[in-house]
């Protein structure tokens, strides 16, 4: 199951000046769901969940905007959703009617990131055929964060660390033709995880840009990898999520509780040997032209 959002999966940034633009166009030979179903959902459920078993797409109390943000993600590993400061325009509606959709691939999708990204290509097509999305991508000047080596001499923070296991190479052979990774020993931690939590992220065998992902989601803002560091890491980094502007707000009468904890600035550079510097550089976004409720079946 893969939830449309964390809990701080929400994002709100302003964009600044356009640079160039180019049109999303489906072409004839779009890989399309086999049989796909679109429902209304009035049920005013709180609840909403993407559901990704084998050969099928499911999404259940989902608004066009998330439709939207998981067709043109990043299939990861993890499944990213684009964030919103990435995706303008269209009707109020896009974020408060929720939709059922379900679709069938058939048998040839195949497991991992690459499946997953066919699946957001036949939701790309299913979006347009039943809604009517028309989208063209811009590229804006805006505001960034730059991920960068904060150590001249490259030398890394005491909570990062290369790991031995390469759990996109894994994911890449398919299933049946690589062996899985051997379990931790005591005391170790398990490969190829991803953990976010309210002031924590943990990851094992995972790229910087992975790690840059999840840091833009907190920030609100994209963080680019300029690091040059390839291959993989485990890391283990601890701030204070407070007053974080990817994190929403507690609940009325509710306070965070109060932590010792570094900002996530002072801890990307003392823990991981990294450091974020806000500057302005490209970014692709997503500009709704044109979309219609859709077609019931």
């Amino acid at each position: 199951m893969l939830r449309p959002r964390a809990l701080w999966f929400t994002c709100a940034s302003a964009i600044l000046g356009c640079l160039g633009a180019a049109v999303f166009a489906q072409a004839p030979s779009s890989p399309a769901f086999e049989v796909a179903s679109v429902k209304p959902n009035h049920s005013g459920a709180l609840g909403r969940r993407f559901g990704l078993p084998a050969n099928r797409f499911e999404a259940t109390n989902i608004p066009l905007k998330d439709l939207i943000a998981f067709a043109y993600g990043e299939p990861g590993p993890p499944p990213e959703m684009r964030p919103d400061y990435q995706v303008t325009g269209g009707p109020d509606w896009k974020n408060t009617d929720m939709f059922d959709v379900v679709g069938t691939t058939g048998s040839d999708v195949p497991l991992g990131p690459a499946g997953i990204e066919q699946k957001m290509l036949m939701l790309r097509t299913l979006l347009a055929d039943r809604f009517k999305l028309s989208i063209h991508r811009e590229t804006r000047n805006a505001p960034i964060y730059a991920l960068v080596l904060a150590n001249r001499d490259g030398r890394l923070g005491p909570q990062l660390h290369r790991s031995e296991v390469d759990c996109n190479a894994l994911f890449a052979r398919g299933p049946g033709n690589a062996p899985p990774p051997a379990p931790p020993a005591p005391g170790q931690r398990s490969p190829c995880r991803i953990g976010v939590g309210l002031g924590t992220i943990t990851i094992s065998s995972q790229s910087i840009s992975t790690v840059a992902r999840l840091l833009s989601r907190l920030m609100d803002r994209p963080v680019l990898d300029r690091t040059g560091l390839s291959g993989v890491f485990d890391l283990d980094l601890s701030f204070d999520p407070g007053g974080l502007p990817g994190l929403p707000p507690p609940p009325p009468g509710a306070d965070r509780p109060p932590s010792d904890a570094p900002s996530v600035f002072t801890a990307v550079q003392e823990q991981l040997g990294l450091k974020l510097e806000s500057t302005k550089g490209p970014v692709d976004v997503l500009v709704i032209d044109h979309v219609e409720h859709p077609t019931e079946n």
